[in-house]
């Protein structure tokens, strides 16, 4: 069974709201597309028909061409805060659900085609060497030179033997501003309970409303 919240990011004056970041030209809304000019004035006019009438037409298919946001997906982050793990330390199946997760990650946000995984392999081992969530913003450097756009990052924390959560973070690689939070908890310490989760995050938080 799969609780969730997103933490919205602190949002600003103006209404075009942004829950996970997508790549220019989908935005989220059509108020959004109007305020930001990108329909044309012609145009609105039919907008508006279409939104009176309740049809809800999907804004993002109005911008054609998009370029992928160039992320770099980070491996999962281990927090054991449970007794188990204070009392026998670190599980080899554990570890190994841990790293499946970042393979599992990058491959989604890579099919869905709003995403352009970029290679981590040459800040791997100083990513390893960082709590990623007490860095400073680490991540976001490690990104940037990286050639991407956007650092994510995730965190598996086991709160006991059958609780755990999984957190994922986005954050501009330019700026280190944390962008997004999107989490979901889990009952049961499984292979099958943590890829569902991780499943459930990138469906209906990550890639939620994006179409094409």
């Amino acid at each position: 069974m799969i609780s969730s919240a997103l933490r919205p990011r602190p949002r600003h004056a103006s209404r075009c709201r942004r829950e996970w970041p997508q790549p220019s030209g989908f935005p989220v809304d059509c108020q959004c597309l109007v305020e930001r000019g990108i329909i044309p004035f012609m145009l609105k006019s039919i907008l508006a028909f279409f939104m009176a009438c309740g049809l809800c037409l999907c804004a993002c298919s109005l911008a054609f061409g998009a370029a992928p946001i160039r992320a770099a997906v980070f491996d999962f982050e281990w927090i054991d805060s449970s007794l188990e793990g204070e009392m026998n330390g670190l599980r080899a199946d554990e570890q190994a659900r841990l790293r499946e997760l970042g393979v599992r990650l990058r491959r989604a946000l890579a099919e869905s085609g709003f995403y352009e995984i970029v290679d981590i392999a040459p800040k791997a081992a100083e990513a390893h060497a960082h709590n990623l969530q007490a860095c400073g913003g680490c991540d976001a450097d490690f990104a940037r030179e990286l050639g991407a756009q956007l650092s994510i990052t995730g965190t598996v924390q086991k709160v006991s033997t059958l609780i755990l959560n999984v957190t994922i973070y986005a954050r501009e690689a330019a700026t280190g501003r944390l962008v997004a939070v999107a989490g979901a908890d889990t009952l049961g310490n499984t292979d099958e309970s943590w890829f569902r989760t991780l499943d459930f995050i990138v469906r209906n938080r990550i890639l939620a409303g994006q179409s094409k």
